[in-house]
């Protein structure tokens, strides 16, 4: 199997870069996916989860080949410029390995959303009528720089009967290669058809563009990356998307926050990771809380710079000015705003302004004020007393994320396996006719 994993290549060797016709290699590729979804929804529950197993397996058995192949992939994304946090997202170690097929195993032990009876009726003249969960179909995820994508999304494609077609960033290239090579190895083992997790064998932008005008072959987009790559593929799209453009997440503190429970949680919703989505990108202070330093210092003794209203900047001295900007910036690095508000309503006011709808927390002891931020701040994943950090699939329970949504449709938050089923209605008769 590694045998097959060629790390010195960002280039698919199978690939004639020069010979490509981009537009039907998308077309055949979406085809056979569309074939073997079909295959693969027929499949009892227990053989899917069977064969993702034997992918986590897999995984293990690849470590060396994956690491060898990221590595590289580090080395160029280095050189090219990358940021710190997206050299962070694109790191593999022996850790992430075994974490990457942890999460495999996990999906596979989750209950299969397919089949579920969601609500069943039964009408005046005699017939029921059940809504039941079935799969989308050939879902398409464009990715960037987190290799672990190939196996989330994979991993969370199969356990709800649908086909992947993926297409990871070409900072990545070698990383999603071996990964994906081993994990299909394992899937086959276990009788899934190879092409229900296809890899864009090509980093030629014209694939993202054809991927996005495959309506009707590909049901559903999920972007992975960057506000630009989800906006063209929000603008661009004929396809059905589910994503999310920014993670401006606030942590609020209030007036009767615990300080030291205030300060932990400050400290590691920002810097646990920075570059994850689930990072605190704005701290917001109640004017009237005590200890206003003593959360602020550990965040600078840590690292991270901070970059303050004016208030905010009489704290330390260490603080800088903030400018406009600043509120509606995803940092994803050691770089932090800081606003000191008026009180939770000047806290709901400066998220109504300026949050992205994804995850944004209130540390407080104050119950009526907890309950008022949990109701009123309109954003996917809304917290009291804990971490932003937390805001994952996997942290959530369900083994995995194909990304966390923050529009109003179809699904929200972190989006797992019942986010990636639709349902039909079954219509069950005794010979019924309409007068």
């Amino acid at each position: 199997m590694n045998a097959l994993v060629s790390p010195e290549s960002a280039v698919d060797p199978s690939v004639d870069e020069a010979a490509l016709d981009v537009p039907a290699l998308v077309l055949g590729l979406a085809r056979a996916g569309r074939s073997a979804q079909r295959v693969l929804a027929t499949m009892p529950s227990a053989q899917r989860a069977q064969a993702l197993r034997l992918g986590a397996a897999a995984l293990r058995r690849a470590a060396p080949a994956i690491l060898e192949a990221n590595a590289l992939d580090v080395v160029d994304g280095k050189a090219a410029g990358l940021s710190s946090a997206m050299v962070d997202r694109l790191r593999l170690d022996p850790a992430r390995i075994d974490s990457m097929a942890d999460a495999v195993e996990q999906v596979a032990n989750l209950d299969d959303p397919v089949g579920q009876i969601i609500d069943e009726t039964r009408r005046p003249n005699g017939m029921v009528l059940r809504r039941v969960r079935v799969p989308i179909g050939l879902i398409g995820i464009i990715y960037e720089s987190r290799p672990n994508v190939t196996a989330d999304a994979a991993a969370l494609c199969v356990r709800s009967g649908n086909a992947a077609l993926l297409r990871g960033g070409s900072e990545a290239a070698r990383s999603n290669r071996a990964i994906h090579t081993a994990l299909v190895a394992g899937l086959v083992e276990g009788g899934v058809p190879a092409e229900v997790v296809q890899l864009m064998p090509t980093q030629d932008r014209a694939a993202v563009g054809a991927m996005l005008a495959a309506s009707g072959l590909i049901d559903m987009i999920v972007p992975r990356g960057g506000k630009s790559l989800v906006a063209r593929v929000q603008a661009d799209a004929r396809v059905p998307v589910l994503a999310h453009l920014d993670g401006i997440n606030h942590t609020y503190i209030d007036r009767q926050a615990e300080p030291a429970m205030a300060s932990d949680i400050a400290l590691n919703a920002k810097m646990r990771r920075t570059g994850i989505c689930g990072s605190m990108e704005t701290l917001l202070v109640d004017a009237q809380f005590s200890d206003p330093h003593g959360l602020v210092a550990p965040l600078l003794e840590a690292g991270c710079e901070l970059r303050g209203d004016a208030r905010a900047c009489a704290i330390d001295p260490r603080i800088k000015p903030a400018d406009a900007s600043d509120w509606d910036t995803e940092y994803l690095e050691a770089i932090l705003s800081v606003a000191i508000v008026d009180g939770l309503d000047g806290a709901l006011a400066h998220i109504a302004r300026h949050a992205s709808g994804h995850t944004d927390a209130i540390v407080t002891a104050d119950e009526e004020a907890a309950a008022r931020f949990l109701s009123e701040v309109d954003s996917a994943i809304v917290i009291h007393n804990a971490s932003s950090q937390f805001a994952d699939g996997g942290e959530f329970g369900l083994g995995a994320e194909i990304g966390i949504a923050t529009g109003r449709l179809h699904a929200r938050g972190p989006v797992a396996l019942e986010g990636l089923t639709t349902y039909k209605w079954l219509v069950l008769g005794t010979g019924q006719i309409r007068p």
